[in-house]
């Protein structure tokens, strides 16, 4: 099976300055492939803003998994205001996608890639996402998604003679541990950020992880027209 890759390029339309960010993306573990044998920074040590409920220890990660897979887009950030208009290219085996977006909605759509992409424990449900990703997905499509993807789960375990969970309960234990996650990111962003791109990115995504727990039945309420045909 061949590696997996994701190529954001990020191109100031006033300049004509372009920021490229590629994943090479391991198809079996879905994490990011990257070489970190240079030193990475002090704010990417484990202890720094450590997540509440984070499994690993300071003895085996000198690291947060997360953290040091967002040093790239720390730096392409602070050479951009949030609010500055750019143009997204996003490459992909499959297709290509192009969009005029502002700054931090473009890396908060990288920032839930580079997330998905780590080996933190908390973010490994959400690996199927990552091989599917899709660019500046709306609300809508990712609450699609992200259902799909746990009912789904759910299938396999159910086909394993393992429990499974229907009222998707677990997803919402998912998204309240990703709130937890991307607020003490936000933290070590802000301590270092020159420019408040990745922090806003953060919380553009804090946003929905946020929201979804509450308002899964209301939101897949409204989608729900979509599906008429499996209801006759």
């Amino acid at each position: 099976m061949k590696n997996l890759y994701y190529e954001y390029h990020f191109i100031s339309p006033e300049t004509g300055a372009k920021r490229i960010i590629r994943l090479d993306i391991d198809p079996y573990t879905l994490n990011r492939i990257v070489d970190y044998s240079e030193s990475l920074p002090s704010w990417t040590r484990l202890e720094t803003h450590q997540c509440s409920h984070c499994p690993l220890s300071h003895e085996e990660h000198r690291h947060c998994p997360i953290a040091a897979n967002l040093v790239e887009l720390v730096d392409c950030c602070d050479a951009f205001m949030s609010h500055d208009n750019i143009k997204m290219e996003v490459y992909t085996p499959e297709r290509t996608v192009v969009k005029e977006t502002t700054m931090q909605r473009a890396a908060s759509s990288l920032l839930g890639l580079l997330i998905a992409t780590s080996s933190c424990p908390h973010t490994e449900f959400l690996k199927p996402m990552a091989r599917f990703h899709l660019p500046l997905a709306s609300e809508e499509e990712t609450i699609y998604r992200a259902t799909s993807m746990y009912l789904l789960a759910q299938y396999f375990r159910h086909r394993q003679g393992k429990d499974f969970d229907t009222q998707m309960q677990g997803l919402v234990e998912i998204y309240r541990n990703l709130a937890v996650i991307n607020r003490e990111m936000a933290e070590r962003l802000r301590e270092i950020c020159n420019r408040d791109s990745t922090v806003n990115a953060i919380i553009l995504l804090d946003l929905f992880t946020k929201a979804l727990p509450d308002t899964i039945e209301d939101s897949l309420e409204e989608i729900k027209y979509l599906f008429a045909a499996y209801m006759k």
